[in-house]
């Protein structure tokens, strides 16, 4: 492919898109378009590099990737694991950090302690299905559910759940606890593969770029 073509990333709305911007600022790839809140564009472009962004919500995000509709996204590891799309992960960006944890009340604990068929209220079913199917070789349950499943314990629903944590005081303030932790969390970049296939150089290019940024800004931190 020549130059000319576009590089297209999909970014996952909110915090991470702002923070994935910010590290490619400090590539030197900028887009000021986005940063105007009023605008109701869609498309935003850096003609000078020929790349195109657009904001989607996390769970599309690797939807737009695997069809090609995106060359590149970014979204945090748990939307990434949870569709499960044909998607290569390049590169751990390091932000957006937080767990994904099997939460209950205190007395859930034994439950999982003796492998007992209970019941998994979460949002993320394919992920609790393979933490304990696949990990704990623990039959369960899976309820889906896609607002606070904090209620499901409280109510009656379900025994625990299975959900991001990051401070863990929503927990606290409804009597409920980290039991087991599943796996950390953190935003990811992929790549189409065929993407990866005809733009190879211009996109390892860039997630070189972005590793040395993140290499030199952890060794700032350590200093």
């Amino acid at each position: 492919m020549t130059e000319e073509r576009y590089l297209t990333f999909a970014l996952a709305k909110g915090r991470l898109a702002f923070q994935t911007l910010e590290l490619f600022e400090k590539m030197g790839i900028s887009c000021e378009e986005m940063k105007d809140k009023k605008t109701r564009r869609l498309i935003f472009v850096n003609e000078e590099r020929k790349f195109r962004f657009f904001l989607a919500k996390g769970p599309d995000v690797p939807t737009y990737v695997e069809y090609g509709a995106a060359d590149i996204g970014v979204a945090g590891n748990d939307t990434i694991l949870e569709e499960n799309r044909n998607v290569y992960e390049v590169l751990d960006l390091g932000f957006g950090k937080c767990r994904m944890c099997v939460c209950g009340p205190e007395s859930a604990g034994e439950l999982l302690k003796h492998h007992e068929r209970i019941r998994v209220a979460s949002k993320y079913p394919n992920i609790a299905k393979d933490y304990f199917y696949n990990k704990k070789h623990q039959t369960v349950d899976i309820i889906k559910l896609n607002g606070s499943v904090e209620l499901g314990p409280l109510v009656g629903l379900s025994d625990v759940i299975v959900d991001i944590v990051e401070t863990g005081s929503t927990l606290k303030e409804n009597g409920l606890q980290v039991l087991e932790e599943v796996r950390p969390l953190s935003a990811r970049m992929i790549v189409n593969p065929v993407s990866m296939q005809m733009d190879r150089p211009r996109i390892q290019e860039i997630v070189l770029g972005l590793r040395r940024k993140l290499e030199e800004s952890d060794e700032k931190f350590d200093q």
